[in-house]
């Protein structure tokens, strides 16, 4: 059974199982389960009063990408991947990935709840704002073909878009961007404030791990049953798509740190950017384009996609028993 194609009457038994790895990962997902509100986030609330004009606005802008975001994620795989993918045990796990997301979406919004937002004034950003509305329109590109309209999955060009849809969402959207946000939440709690959002921001970042390296599996799986999509064409195709999404992220965190904050600035948060970039080309197996040096190499094992599920397997423990106790992480 090819990974992609029409659906058929065959596609709906689970065994014997062909993708032993989508399997894997929709197990781990299950053993990752949590849940925002169990992160209290009083105590980051008196941080955040406490922070400059320009940490604050830092932070504002963040989650005023992070939220839609989630959302335009799992639009992507209810209405685009969804329906054409044909294992089973594929489809368990975007099932778990979309209530992943609908939980990334509701822990952004415990965030606004949490901190003195305009709620309004939050969610206009990401069309208001032409870094951010640069964004929207780039994933919107590239899944305007999986969501709207229906491609002919049977086809070397149908099979070129689902190729350049995941990517441009996996890759670029969730691998890329959504890093480039983690770190600098996670920055803060470097110098010892949010450092429950610091937490909740960790389980975030361990359930993206499994998207990537779902979706990265999935391009290496079409790829290997495909081998017509393997041209130096196509390749140079896919790269360019990448470095278009570092250009737009590189221009949105300008406006991200118009001033810069302490230890932190959009020169050093870009050259992170690529690095990530670089990672995520060379885990396709392509080259590297930036050979960006990593800045943040406490962020180290949170790029590298295999270390990072590897890491938090071992720490599914910690969290359950943290949740029993009552405690928080």
């Amino acid at each position: 059974m090819p990974i992609i194609g029409k659906a058929s009457p065959e596609d709906t038994g689970l065994h014997p199982i062909h993708y032993k790895w989508a399997y894997d990962l929709y197990q781990q997902g299950i053993r990752n389960t949590w849940f925002p509100h169990e992160i209290a986030l009083k105590e980051d609330l008196i941080d955040f009063e406490n922070m400059t004009d320009d940490e604050q606005h830092a932070v504002k802008y963040i989650m005023s990408f992070f939220n839609p975001a989630e959302l335009v994620v799992n639009r992507s795989i209810a209405l685009g991947l969804y329906r054409y993918i044909k294992a089973p045990e594929a489809h368990l796990f975007l099932a778990r990935w979309m209530f992943e997301e609908a939980n990334h979406c509701v822990a952004f919004e415990y965030v606004l709840e949490s901190f003195p937002f305009d709620r309004e004034d939050v969610y206009s950003q990401h069309v208001n704002v032409k870094e951010m509305k640069a964004k929207e329109e780039y994933v919107a590109k590239y899944t305007k073909k999986m969501t709207d309209e229906t491609l002919d999955i049977e086809t070397i060009e149908g099979k070129k878009d689902f190729i350049r849809n995941l990517v441009a969402t996996n890759l670029v959207m969730e691998g890329i961007w959504f890093y480039s946000g983690f770190m600098v939440i996670l920055s803060f709690r470097q110098r010892n404030i949010l450092r429950n959002f610091g937490s909740l921001v960790d389980w975030v970042l361990r359930d993206e791990s499994l998207h990537l390296k779902f979706g990265m599996q999935l391009i290496h799986t079409v790829l290997e049953e495909t081998p017509e999509l393997l041209s130096e064409e196509f390749a140079n195709e896919i790269q360019d798509l990448i470095v278009e999404g570092v250009r737009i992220e590189t221009e949105y965190n300008k406006a991200l740190f118009p001033n810069g904050i302490l230890g932190l600035n959009a020169e050093y948060v870009n050259e992170y950017v690529k690095y990530v970039a670089d990672r995520r080309l060379q885990e396709i197996g392509l080259a590297k384009y930036y050979n960006a040096q990593n800045p943040a190499k406490w962020m180290s094992t949170a790029t590298d996609v295999l270390e990072l599920v590897n890491f938090f397997e071992m720490q599914n423990t910690k969290y359950e028993a943290d949740s029993h106790s009552g405690g928080n992480k």
